[in-house]
Parts: C-alpha cells; structure tokens; sequence
C-alpha cells in the first residue's frame, strides 16, 4: 500500500514514507531547464518593470505592495544582470521550491514515492503555477510562502510539537512583507481549525512565540504604511470598486481551469480524503479553509487566482487516493488518464509559458492568460516615445518633462530610454507619484504617454497627439494604439499640481 498509517494529531517522523528525492529532483531539474529556457523569450511584463524600478528606490513599502518581491527582483537583477532571463530566476526558484514543499505536504500525507512523484509532476505542469513561475510578480514569492505555511501547519497538526508554531510565525512575517493577502489564508485556517480542531494546538506558549516573530517582522511594513496614510487600502478599495462585479462572477468558473481542469479530479480526491479519512482526521481542516478562503476573497471582490495556492496542499492529500484509482481501473483507465494528462499539461504549457510566436498570440491564449501579451513591445512604445521628442526644439528639452500614465510605460521608458536619449521619465500612477514630481525648474513641453485624464488635460492646457504606438506584431495588449501627445507646459509649478494628479488604480 502507497501510504503509511498516520494517527491523529502525533505521527512520529518515522510513520511517514522516505521522500522520494531524485524522482522529484528530476521533476524540477526538468522543470528549471523548460522555465530557463523560455524565460528571455517575449520580454518583461508591465510589473517586472516596476518591480526593477522599485528595487532601485528601496524602501519598506510601497502604495500598492510591501518590499519583498522589489528586493527579490533587485538582489536577482544585481546578480545575474538587468534582463528577463536574469530577474525571474527569482520566479523560476520559487516555482521549483513549490514544487519540492507539494511533494513533501503529499508525504506528510502518507504519500510514498508515486503519490510525491506525482504531485510534483501536476504542480510543475499546471497552468498557474508555470505563468508564476516563468514571470516574477508578487504571485511568485505569494505561492511559495503560502506553501511553506501550509507545510509547516501540516507538521504542527501531525506532530502535535508546538516548536512548529515559531517556524510558522516567521513565514507568515515574509509572506505579510510580501502580500497582506496572507491574512486570507490565516483567517481561514484559523477557522476551519476552531471548527473542525485539533483546537489543542492554540494551547501553547510557542504560539506565543510564533506571534511574536510574526509581528516583529510585520512591524517595518506596518510602520511604513501607516506613517502614509495606509495607501494599500486605497489601492484594494480601488481593485474592489473596479474590478469587484468581474472577479465574483468569474470566482468559481477560473477554480476549476487555473490549475487545469484535468486535475480537478485530483484535488476534489484531496479535498473529500482530508474530510472524511480517520487516519487524516489531525488535517481536516485544510479540507474545509479552502472553501472558506474563496468565501472571503468572494466577499471582498477578490480576484479568483488569489485562492489557487491552497489548492496546492489539496493537490498533494488527492495524488495518492488518484493514484490508486487509476490502479484499481486496469489499462484502458490509465490510458485514458495518461491522454488526458498529456493534453492538460500541453495546454498548461502553451498558455502559461511563451512557447507560441508572437505572431501567434491572441485568441484563447489571451482569453486565459492575458500576461502573455503584456511582455511584447516595451522596447517599441520607447522608440516610438523617442521619436516623439525629437519633435520638442532641442534647446526646449532640457526643461521638457515625459510624464506617463502607468507604471509599466515609465518602468520601459526607465529601462530602455536612456540608450535612445531620452531623459527619466516620470508618472502619476502608484509608486511612481512618490517618485516624482518633476522639479519646479521643469517649464517646458510635456510628452505625455497614454490615456489623457481629464485632471492631466486640466493642468497642462492644449495637448496634441504626435504618435500612437504600434508594437509591430500587430498584437492587441494594453499598450497596442497607445497615444503619445505633445502638450503644453504645466499652468503651475510641478510641486502645486502633483497631489491633484496622483492614481492609485
């Protein structure tokens, strides 16, 4: 049998099976190589280039995120050069990292070496784990310190050995200074857990303990945020307002297809085991904090991908119960399972990585995965900005300003402008507005990238469109039939008119 009895709430180390190192080592050394090898392929998404600009602006937060993924992109940019391939090395560690921890909660499960092997191999090939593991976002390091605390709780409810809680504290510290998000997954555990027990393990000083680490290293970010008025609220409060009807609507529908639909079944497998398994009893409540995280992402108008790490955990407690189905069923099941794995892992493929042309793209990639055409055209929109301001007489540039209307625009014009002579460009979106103003000194034209509001055309008069940018692909992104216009210079000084400008969202 695949899987070694577990008894409620303290399994000694021993009860479980050998982890299965090399077959999984060979799941990610071939993972790594695909993720590598792709990686320099299209070129950074609009956030990878914010994320590059924050890094170079550190601080402990930032309007629309805490530092940690900033710091990420800046330590792999310094290391291994300021291109795609050298920044998601950071999210091709943290794809295969989750990876390892998913093969290893599938042994805390009573999973030996097929159950490991397999839930390694899904998680590698599913759809939201390949797009965060190709691109670095805040999803990126998101997923892997959802995992890690999912592990270490799987550990404390097994063990029942309290210790667990100040590994636990330290993790949830990280993954707040990442994302605040992290508060969703402990509400929800913290929950299910006082539903479903063991309630014992809140009866522990080292939970005390756990707190405490957690809260010392939330304290900088806290700090930060509150000495700014709490802009992250206002930036939530936006995504809400705006985005708030979609994302309930399209909640259940994307569980079923983020990580692909082939491995639905597993997953279920995994939630009903975690439910009804008396030797899994010690870990029902992870069966029950999933449903409850989507509950709460439901009623904050979260977006859908935001719940898809927890279903990680249920991929591992589905991989052995998924396994002996497919044994019980003879060959034709297993090859029915084996077409059907083939046929989810290359969809997973050609939609979460950049395996297509660029010509290619569109259609139902796009539909799925609209990250994919974010990452083509950055170096064209420059161009186009760079012959946009030679149309500024040369003795007027030194004081002429270019102010974008995203972060991603400045993060490109910041990126490749210089190696076209262009000056720093500046933005009134998100961090960038704390980046700015342009000094007072700054009185002539502005080149103006994007979609003019009516608070920008208030404040710079008559604007004239001069070019609209075409990536050359014909590829229709955000960025596609961008206008660029040349306006006149501001009608007060930078510093008067910069807070009025300010977009969080």
């Amino acid at each position: 049998m695949d899987e070694a009895a577990v008894s409620p709430g303290r399994s000694p180390e021993k009860a479980l099976p050998r982890f299965a190192a090399w077959p999984v080592a060979a799941v990610v050394v071939a993972q790594v190589a695909v993720l590598t090898a792709l990686s320099g392929r299209y070129g950074f998404h609009r956030d990878e280039l914010y994320f590059v600009a924050a890094g170079h602006r550190p601080a402990w937060g930032y309007v629309d995120q805490p530092p940690i993924t900033p710091m990420l992109a800046r330590a792999a940019t310094a290391i291994f050069g300021e291109t795609p391939s050298g920044l998601r090395v950071v999210a091709t560690f943290c794809g295969a990292a989750t990876v390892v921890l998913v093969a290893l909660a599938a042994r805390e499960f009573g999973g030996g070496r097929g159950a490991q092997t397999a839930a390694a191999a899904a998680t590698a090939l599913s759809g939201y784990v390949l797009v965060v593991s190709h691109m670095v976002s805040t999803n990126s390091a998101d997923m892997l310190l959802w995992t890690v605390i999912g592990l270490l709780g799987l550990r404390l409810l097994r063990t029942g050995d309290g210790r667990w809680w100040l590994a636990i504290g330290a993790a949830v510290g990280v993954a707040f200074a990442n994302k605040w998000l992290v508060l969703v997954l402990l509400a929800a555990l913290g929950i299910s857990l006082l539903i479903t027990g063991p309630r014992a393990v809140f009866v522990s000083g080292w939970m005390i303990g756990g707190v405490a680490i957690a809260v010392v290293l939330m304290a900088p970010v806290l700090f930060w945020q509150a000495g700014h008025e709490f802009p992250m609220l206002s930036v939530a409060g936006g995504i809400s307002t705006d985005d708030g009807t979609k994302n309930r609507l399209l909640f259940v529908p994307m569980q079923l297809v983020y990580l692909s639909p082939v491995l639905v079944p597993v997953w279920l497998a995994g939630l009903v085991r975690l439910w009804r398994d008396p030797r899994l009893r010690w870990a029902r409540a992870y069966a029950l904090s999933y449903p409850l995280a989507c509950v709460i992402l439901l009623l904050a108008g979260g977006k859908p991908y935001y719940a898809v790490p927890p279903l990680l955990i249920l991929l591992a407690a589905g991989a052995e119960p998924a396994l002996r189905l497919l044994a019980r069923g003879g060959s034709p099941r297993r090859g029915y399972a084996r077409a059907l794995a083939v046929a989810g892992a290359a969809i997973s493929l050609v939609i979460g990585l950049p395996v297509l042309p660029v010509s290619a793209l569109g259609g139902p990639v796009l539909a799925f995965n609209k990250d994919q055409g974010e990452q083509v055209g950055w170096p064209e929109l420059t161009a186009t900005v760079a012959r946009a301001w030679q149309r500024i007489p040369a003795e007027r540039r030194p004081v002429s300003v270019i102010l974008t209307g995203n972060y991603g625009q400045a993060g490109a014009l910041e990126r490749f402008g210089a190696g076209l002579g262009l000056p720093k460009p500046y933005s009134n979106h998100m961090s960038y507005a704390d980046w700015g103003p342009p000094p007072d000194t700054m009185t002539g034209p502005v080149l103006f990238v994007g979609r003019l509001r009516p608070a920008v055309r208030n404040v710079l008069g008559e604007c004239e469109r001069v070019a609209v940018q075409d990536n050359g692909f014909g590829l229709h992104n955000d960025e596609q039939g961008t206008d660029i216009s040349l306006c006149s210079p501001p009608s007060a000084p930078w510093s008067r008119i910069w807070p009025r400008l300010r977009v969080f969202y």
